[in-house]
């Protein structure tokens, strides 16, 4: 059963730091694209950003400078470093994989979130 476990959320104070961790497991061949995404209440999910198997990584506009995406291809694990944290920033953090399993199935998986909340 493929599973992405997503931690490292919290409260965190304006300007301060976190490090969201997604690992998938289960059945996987390989794993092509992984990214987070966000979505803020009463809006729709938007990417934060992606990083394929090669290490190439695309950011939101909103976060470029802040935060960085990285992967361990080892681990099937995806992190995502942010400092500087805003109030904006404020959502529940999806993890995304883009991945073949063992028996040459394609999926696009989504973890449950984690939920990073930037306030005073």
């Amino acid at each position: 059963q493929l599973q992405l476990v997503e931690s490292g959320g919290g409260l965190v104070q304006p300007g301060g730091s976190l490090r969201l961790s997604c690992a998938a497991s289960g059945s996987i061949f390989s794993i092509y694209t992984m990214g987070w995404y966000r979505q803020a209440p009463g809006k729709q999910r938007e990417l934060v950003a992606t990083i394929t198997s090669g290490g190439s990584t695309n950011y939101a506009d909103s976060v470029k400078g802040r935060f960085t995406i990285s992967r361990d291809n080892a681990k099937n694990t995806v992190y995502l470093q942010m400092v500087s944290l805003k109030p904006e920033d404020t959502a529940l953090y999806y993890c995304n994989a883009y991945l073949v399993t063992v028996a040459a199935e394609e999926y696009d998986y989504w973890g449950q979130g984690t939920q990073v909340t930037v306030s005073s």
